[in-house]
């Protein structure tokens, strides 16, 4: 049976999920009739596509690809449709089995972070640095942040009965220094956050195109090298 709405599943979970899926998608296949048009056994087929669906949802959320696909191309109790659905199946059981999502956490994180990146990269390309630096800078913060809680590592300070969000510099060093990234990457992070900040405070003059184009590409490589 599929868990719904169950937010802390497991990649074992997961696994286990789309593989029962994906068999009853087979079995579904197996009853395709031979006339013209063939149907597949329309309870199998509701059973897969309700089944999907769901979990699609719970695992990538309604606004990824999957889903879309899968809720535009399964659609009809055809051989096809049914096929559609086993291959949709068969790519997130691919990607979860050979670690190209590395926790569900990341998987929100990284789509929301790629359409902020696909944004940034629009208004570079629209002669617009200013905000393409600070929305740049924004998404390598909170990626640090949660690279910080994946990693066990406080995100605050407490002073007093408050807790006090830590630096994004403090948190970058607290990084380096755990080993989920070498100095270098530090290094790198420190200049992007120097950069950020000098947008954010009209400081336009202290950086150029080319520099926020290359901070651009170097926190776009950093963020799908060292995963959540």
């Amino acid at each position: 049976m599929l868990e719904h709405n169950n937010k802390n599943m497991t990649k074992e979970i997961i696994l286990e999920q789309v593989e029962y899926l994906t068999s009853l998608g087979k079995d579904t296949y197996k009853t395709k009739g031979g006339g013209y048009p063939s149907y597949v056994d329309n309870l199998k087929f509701s059973r897969l596509k309700s089944g999907g669906l769901s979990f699609i949802k719970n695992v990538f959320t309604e606004s990824h690809p999957y889903f879309k696909d899968f809720e535009e191309n399964v659609s009809t109790n055809s051989p096809h449709d049914t096929q559609t659905a086993i291959g949709i199946l068969e790519s997130i059981k691919l990607e979860f089995e050979r670690g190209w999502i590395s926790s569900l956490k990341g998987l929100v994180a990284e789509e929301i972070f790629s359409d902020l990146i696909d944004m940034s990269e629009y208004f570079m390309s629209e002669g617009y640095k200013d905000p393409a630096a600070v929305m740049i800078g924004c998404v390598l913060e909170e990626h640090i942040k949660q690279l910080c809680e994946a990693n066990g590592i406080e995100v605050t300070i407490e002073k007093g009965d408050k807790h006090i969000p830590k630096k994004a510099n403090l948190l970058n060093a607290d990084l380096a220094k755990a080993g989920t990234y070498g100095q270098l990457d530090s290094k790198n992070i420190i200049a992007w956050f120097d950069l950020r900040n000098s947008a954010a405070h009209g400081k336009f003059d202290k950086y150029n195109k080319e520099q926020v184009q290359t901070m651009l590409n170097g926190v776009t490589e950093f963020i799908a090298r060292v995963k959540i």
